[in-house]
């Protein structure tokens, strides 16, 4: 106890093992804080609660710890990298977890045919039509999917029409099924 005692009151401590505690302490709460605003924005009334209760708890240890020792600058350089380090870690892990699903807005110039051909080969529901674009006439093919098969998709209208603008928007909720409905997906190649 008396060598606990004696690490907690050394300069090491004070200096280095404190400012990196609180610099980890700031990069989980900032990362929880990230992925439990992700959770609000999706309606998720269990998890974003429970992470906001993690997300606290660990920044009042963290901050704590900032009062405790105004005197160390050290502490809040370490807090606010902690705050930076966070963020960026928060979004990468939200990107990886790649939840929710997500609105695809695909327009082509030229015809869509084939392009909703392989994505309904794909499994993927679609609505189409024809509209007017600022110089011609143009398709627009929509479909709501789940987050993690938007590179599907995007391979998919690459591999099809590579000049075709797309764009991806958050939805929220649905009323009915996302697509693909069946897990298991047939691998979609160009030429099949």
């Amino acid at each position: 106890m008396v060598f606990l005692d004696s690490i907690y009151d050394s300069d090491i401590f004070t200096y280095l093992i404190l400012p990196l505690l609180i610099l980890l302490a700031r990069v989980c709460d900032v990362t929880i804080g990230t992925i439990r605003i992700v959770m609000v924005a999706r309606g998720e009334k269990f998890w974003a609660p429970l992470l906001g209760f993690f997300e606290i708890l660990i920044w009042l240890l963290a901050i704590s710890k900032i009062f405790e020792n105004l005197d160390n600058w050290i502490c809040y350089v370490a807090y606010s990298a902690g705050f930076a380090v966070g963020n960026y870690i928060g979004l990468k892990v939200e990107e990886f977890l790649a939840m929710g699903i997500v609105r695809i807005q695909i327009i082509t110039r030229k015809s869509a045919d084939e392009l909703i051909s392989n994505l309904k080969k794909a499994g993927y529901g679609i609505t189409h039509h024809e509209a007017q674009g600022s110089n011609e006439n143009v398709s627009i093919i929509y479909s709501i999917i789940k987050r993690i098969e938007i590179s599907k998709v995007e391979d998919i209208v690459k591999t099809t029409n590579p000049n075709a603008f797309y764009s991806v928007e958050d939805v929220k909720m649905v009323s009915h099924g996302l697509y693909p409905l069946r897990k298991v997906h047939r691998r979609w190649r160009k030429g099949k």
